[in-house]
């Protein structure tokens, strides 16, 4: 019998390990093709793997509440005799239907042997292999329609493209991305600690110990400052408060304002790339999209960061929807490893309990991170026509922390100053 082994699959940016929370099927199981085998968790999201193949279950390599590196074996299903076999056979008879395949020196195959996901999106070995031998460049393979769960591609997606795809030239793929430069830092001593009678100890939950890392390792990485600005939301309040109630009537949703403000954040982004960004040693990467992060809190206290992905395309009823979506998605743990990757800037909400402003930490790889302080009301010297005046006017406090690296302040102020003139320039006739 043939033995596959199933591999710790990569399930966001910057995830380098997983821990096993639950066993779903044991050894001497009977397993079906996206059978969910196990339950994994990471800093930023719990979910299950799915058995790339069908077989029995014969071994488990690690136990319960192991912390695995991805890439790593953790279990092994025996499958039918020469599966592999028959797959690559079953795709080249596909392709005798279709047309005689073109001639590929070896030089070129030799270079084609492997191909590695170049997005979240996961990949069964089996689908890899049939890529690897029709010489499926990774950016076509993402662009396969899948049907297997969580829309992943399965062998008969990738079948029936092939069917449809017709002959090909086989070309040399693009060298691979080179690893950013490892960056050395000297660990510092921590102060001792000692606990006297009547203190409680509370061990930290795993989420919250790798939260804690990757905190201590945004301040190492990043060397922070913070800008603040004051901004008059007056006419946001007003316009809130007459639309709220026949948006909810009519498209069955709240209207907060974070949308308003995450669709002020990305057009200010456009405006100044250079904080929607992230460093590699000492080359800066502009991104192209715009996925805004929103911070948000769960149930248990920890911290999440799900991500709208390509906000600057989306308008405030579209960005209003994916708002309420996520953070419901959140307060449920129903988040998917998509909807917390691909972030490019972040934006938390300090005003939720009542914070006026605070210096937030970068969520790396990123190079800004944008906090948003209460609204209160306040007296305001405003300058009119007849001479200035004191009025009562809705005001809160925006801040940025930045990478000094490649953000100075006068980048992160006029960042900043564009944030202020869009909000208070806001359209209080505005229909939405």
């Amino acid at each position: 019998m043939a033995k596959f082994e199933v591999i710790m699959p990569k399930l966001g940016e910057s995830i380098i390990e997983a821990t096993i929370t639950k066993w779903l099927k044991n050894p001497g199981d009977r397993i079906e093709e996206d059978d969910p085998i196990v339950e994994i968790a990471t800093d930023k999201v719990d979910s299950e793997i799915p058995s790339p193949v069908e077989g029995k279950m014969i071994q488990v390599l690690f136990n319960e509440g192991d912390i695995v590196p991805v890439g790593k074996i953790i279990a092994v299903i025996e499958t039918d005799p020469d599966t592999e076999t028959e797959v690559v056979k079953e795709v080249t008879e596909s392709k005798k239907e279709l047309s005689p395949a073109p001639k590929v020196d070896s030089a070129i195959k030799e270079v084609m042997v492997e191909i590695e996901s170049t997005s979240d999106r996961f990949y069964s070995p089996l689908v890899r292999n049939i890529a690897k031998t029709e010489g499926i460049a990774q950016s076509e393979l993402d662009k396969v329609q899948g049907t297997g769960k969580d829309g992943r591609v399965t062998k008969d997606d990738l079948m029936a493209y092939l069917k449809n795809r017709g002959p090909q030239t086989a070309s040399i793929p693009a060298p691979k991305a080179q690893a950013p430069t490892p960056q050395t830092f000297v660990q510092p001593t921590a102060v001792p600690v000692f606990s006297g009678p009547g203190d409680e100890i509370v061990e930290m939950d795993r989420m919250r110990k790798l939260i804690a890392d990757h905190m201590v390792m945004s301040v190492k990485v990043s060397p922070h400052v913070t800008s603040f600005i004051e901004v008059d939301v007056t006419n946001i309040v007003k316009w809130r408060d007459k639309v709220k109630d026949d948006f909810l009537k009519r498209e069955k949703e709240k209207i907060t304002f974070t949308p308003i403000f995450i669709e002020a954040a990305t057009q200010a982004l456009k405006d100044f790339p250079g904080v929607n960004a992230s460093v590699d040693g000492y080359k800066v990467i502009l991104r192209k999209n715009i996925n805004i992060g929103m911070a948000a809190a769960l149930p248990n206290g920890n911290l999440i960061v799900p991500v709208i992905k390509n906000a600057d395309q989306k308008n405030l009823i579209g960005l209003a929807k994916d708002v309420n979506s996520l953070a419901n998605k959140a307060r449920t743990n129903k988040l998917e490893p998509d909807d917390i990757s691909g972030g490019t800037f972040t934006i938390t909400n300090l005003g939720t309990f009542g914070s006026i402003t605070g210096s937030p930490i970068i969520n790396q790889p990123q190079v800004a991170i944008l906090g948003i302080g209460v609204i209160k009301k306040k007296p305001v010297v405003l300058e009119t026509p007849e001479g200035d005046v004191i009025a009562i006017r809705h005001m809160m406090i925006l801040s940025l922390s930045y990478d000094h690296r490649t953000v100075d302040g006068a980048l992160g102020g006029m960042y900043l100053q564009r944030m202020q003139q869009l909000l208070e320039s806001f359209d209080i006739n505005r229909v939405i």
